[in-house]
């Protein structure tokens, strides 16, 4: 199976259920900002090894897919379950809690940055917050399933707590943002 079609070339492209709209369209832009999540967080997963959040990773990676999908099919048409659960959410949250208990208390905004690992960590935390915002501007004129604005609301949480756990795992300092002293 060749994995070009050229029905793309013209700019449109095609949902599940045959409908054909525009690549910029703000259902493109959603379930294209989780396909770049996806990717990045992949990369993220390459660059470290504590088992248990390499797992979660690859669960929310398999997750983001199901989104995709949901996404990705016209909405005249049946519509494919989004896939998300409370019970996603509440992994999430009780990986962020077991996290958290081993770091200091937040007393300062953090820069990104550290390492590699945990850069890498914060740059999936903001793709995240945008994939978070393509799919509120979507769900402005198009029913979706909200469980996703949640789950992507709270992942980037755990992207968040996620990175400077690797820093602490890493005994790297967290970069403290110093305003400007006027």
């Amino acid at each position: 199976m060749k994995i070009y079609t050229k029905t793309g070339d013209s700019g449109m492209t095609g949902l599940f259920g045959g409908k054909r709209i525009s690549k910029d369209d703000a259902r493109i832009e959603a379930y294209g900002t989780l396909d770049e999540l996806n990717s990045f967080l992949g990369f993220l997963n390459a660059g470290f090894y504590i088992e248990k959040y390499n797992d979660v990773i690859l669960e929310v990676q398999n997750r983001l897919f199901d989104m995709g999908s949901h996404l990705a099919s016209d909405p005249e048409k049946d519509v494919l379950p989004s896939g998300i659960t409370p019970e996603d959410i509440r992994l999430l949250e009780n990986f962020m809690d077991d996290m958290d208990s081993e770091l200091a208390p937040l007393r300062n905004f953090i820069l990104p940055g550290g390492n590699q690992t945990v850069a890498q960590a914060h740059i999936c935390r903001t793709v995240c917050r945008r994939a978070e915002r393509r799919v509120v501007t979507l769900h402005q004129f198009s029913d979706i399933d909200p469980m996703i604005v949640m789950y992507l609301n709270r992942l980037s949480d755990f992207l968040f707590i996620l990175a400077r756990y690797l820093a602490f795992k890493s005994g790297i300092e967290e970069l403290k943002w110093t305003g400007r002293k006027n």
